[in-house]
């Protein structure tokens, strides 16, 4: 009796350590005991290399599961020693969590995931599961012509005409349309939709980030315009300059009209599911300091979920959120998902070593003179 009492505590405790192991490669948030929940399930998904998605994703979950009742998963890209690699484009940690997903949040840019991750993916959208698409994910995937998610591509011109953020979000990447680290953006209401719930306790929002170049379709609803700035501070003027438009030989005053940088639009998928989509260009690591960005995204998560949304949802952050400032290479090295966890503050991290100096090239050896 003993021993089987042995064996079964051996059993029990290999499957906890199995369970713990598992749980290191996501952040898995649950409200606080006794509060009132949502039922639904929202998977965030980390995956850029410049914007900071991976600081400020686990943040937007804190506040979803802690001051809104949603049970939240945070996905990582990871490196093969486990700690969070935004640079990894292949991976997708614990991609099982979608299978289960009532709402995604995505900021990705230019991912290649495996076969399971994608297959997860693509079974959710296929679902109808309502995306809510942060910055970069217009460009989210990035497969070769080859592929069996081609069709997911930015740059798809074939099958899917720019692929998977143009079909399915309303536009791919075409251009910075301000120029980056330059002109900040400051956004103005559509008068249209002024009185749209999504907008709820929104107030003009600033970001350090450039506005995007979009044409959307005639199906997407604007809620926010993007003012590009002459500088980089909030109370900088709109600038007044002129560019040309992409792949035209068309040109427009930068805020005249200027460029969306948040619309919603109801998608129809191919298994005839129709899909809620809300996206904006901003959602920055550093655009999200802006409590009403922060208000703006939660605000749609209740949207997708159907639920009524706040007049005024409270969107404070926890464990001193202070992400760094975008930028390739930029992000904190040695960082583990756990370390996201609620109740602790994120470690300073390490930084990307600079790449080696190049090793000048030899001189070419002069061939020798022929003789005549």
């Amino acid at each position: 009796m003993f021993c089987h009492a042995a064996r079964l505590l051996a059993l029990v405790s290999v499957f906890a350590a199995t369970l713990t192991a598992a749980a290191q490669n996501s952040l898995v948030l649950n409200p606080p005991a006794g509060s009132k929940v949502t039922g639904k399930h929202v998977v965030l998904l980390c995956g850029d290399e410049e914007y900071r998605s991976e600081e400020a994703l686990p943040m937007l979950a804190k506040i979803l599961s802690q001051r809104h009742g949603f049970k939240t998963t945070v996905l990582f890209s990871l490196g093969a020693d486990g700690t969070i690699d935004p640079a990894n484009g292949k991976s997708l940690g614990d991609s099982e969590a979608l299978d289960t997903a009532d709402i995604i949040i995505m900021s990705l840019r230019f991912r290649l995931w495996t076969d399971e991750a994608m297959s997860r993916f693509d079974a959710a959208y296929r679902r109808g599961v309502p995306l809510i698409a942060l910055r970069t994910s217009t460009h989210a995937f990035n497969f070769p012509a080859a592929s069996k998610w081609s069709d997911y591509s930015w740059n798809n011109k074939t099958t899917n005409p720019g692929g998977f953020g143009n079909q399915v979000l309303g536009e791919t990447w075409i251009s910075h349309w301000g120029k980056h680290k330059i002109e900040a953006t400051r956004t103005a209401v559509e008068p249209a939709h002024a009185r749209d719930p999504l907008l709820r306790g929104v107030g003009e929002i600033f970001g350090p980030t450039d506005v995007y170049e979009v044409s959307l379709p005639d199906d997407a609803k604007v809620l926010l315009r993007g003012l590009v700035l002459k500088g980089m501070k909030p109370t900088d003027a709109p600038a007044d300059t002129v560019k040309k438009l992409a792949g035209t030989t068309a040109t427009q005053p930068l805020n005249s009209p200027a460029m969306p940088v948040a619309w919603t639009r109801l998608h129809r998928n191919p298994a005839g599911k129709e899909i809620k989509i809300f996206v904006t260009t901003m959602g920055d690591g550093i655009d999200l300091q802006d409590e009403s960005l922060r208000r703006l995204v939660v605000n749609a998560t209740y949207w997708a979920a159907g639920l009524e949304i706040p007049a005024k949802a409270d969107v404070a952050t926890f464990d001193g959120y202070a992400p760094r400032m975008y930028g390739f290479n930029g992000y904190r090295t040695g960082i583990k998902p756990a370390d996201h966890a609620l109740g602790k503050v994120l470690p300073v991290g390490g930084t990307v070593p600079p790449p080696a100096p190049k090793t000048p090239a030899a001189p070419k050896a002069k061939k020798a003179a022929q003789e005549p």
